[in-house]
């Protein structure tokens, strides 16, 4: 037990930052999953862990989203269908996967999800909201299938892909944040229930992460955002290369 007196207050601050950035935009399990396998988790049970956190947190930012009056049901429910079939397909995957090569990926993933927020290729996009069509809806379904098996497998970064995603159909930000999370609650909901079956979760570290995303959360569905939070992106840029950096050296 002596190592939780360090760990525990580690997980929930660390859980705090990536619960905000969660909600606001996307990226906190950049953070939150490599540092789990940092603290000693092999590599399944890390991405197992994590879900507990991104689980809790999706809760209070539904809730507060919900109370500020944004809940885009209708194309939620949309999203969501296939990206639970995604996520399943997804969390088997991740769980069967060597440790060593797990570590490669995610290292590679952190820092293709860096350049794409460095990149912002939402800031790009403003393409006015139109009808779909069977074609718009078609794309949209198999888009989320494929969201679905990423977030399944390993979550980080998710979020970003969404919000492109459906940047690309001319929703505003808003919307789409609010249909993020109750997507990204859903879809874990599947790939937690996959990892818990395996074996292959840490409940006391994952609840202790999970106090801290569930107050970050909640935090960021009632704080604005501003261009003053540039500091932010680059302080959580720098640390996510380092942690890539990190799992590719070990």
């Amino acid at each position: 037990m002596d190592p939780y007196i360090w760990q525990v207050p580690v997980l929930i601050l660390v859980g705090m930052v990536a619960g905000f950035l969660n909600v606001m935009a996307g990226g906190g399990s950049l953070l939150t999953l490599p540092l789990l396998i940092f603290l000693g988790l092999p590599a399944a049970v890390a991405n197992g862990t994590n879900r507990i956190a991104i689980f809790c947190q999706n809760i209070f930012a539904i809730a507060g989203f919900r109370r500020q009056g944004y809940f885009p049901a209708r194309l939620a429910l949309l999203c969501t269908i296939p990206a639970l079939l995604g996520s399943y397909v997804g969390a088997n995957l991740a769980i069967d996967i060597d440790d060593v090569l797990f570590r490669r990926l995610l290292a590679g993933i952190m820092l293709g999800v860096l350049a794409l927020t460095l990149i912002d290729p939402a800031k790009r996009l403003n393409i006015q909201v139109t009808h779909f069509t069977p074609l718009r809806t078609l794309i949209l379904l198999l888009s989320f299938f494929v969201i679905g098996v990423y977030g399944g497998f390993v979550q980080a970064g998710v979020g970003f892909i969404i919000i492109t995603g459906l940047l690309v159909h001319g929703f505003d930000l808003i919307k789409i944040n609010a249909v993020k999370v109750i997507v990204i609650f859903c879809f874990t909901f599947v790939a937690l229930g996959v990892f818990i079956y395996h074996g292959q979760v840490n409940y006391g570290l994952g609840f202790a992460l999970a106090a801290g995303n569930s107050v970050g959360g909640w935090i960021a569905t009632h704080v604005a955002v501003k261009k003053g939070h540039d500091w932010i992106k680059r302080l959580v840029s720098l640390t996510v290369l380092v942690f890539a950096l990190k799992l590719l050296i070990f």
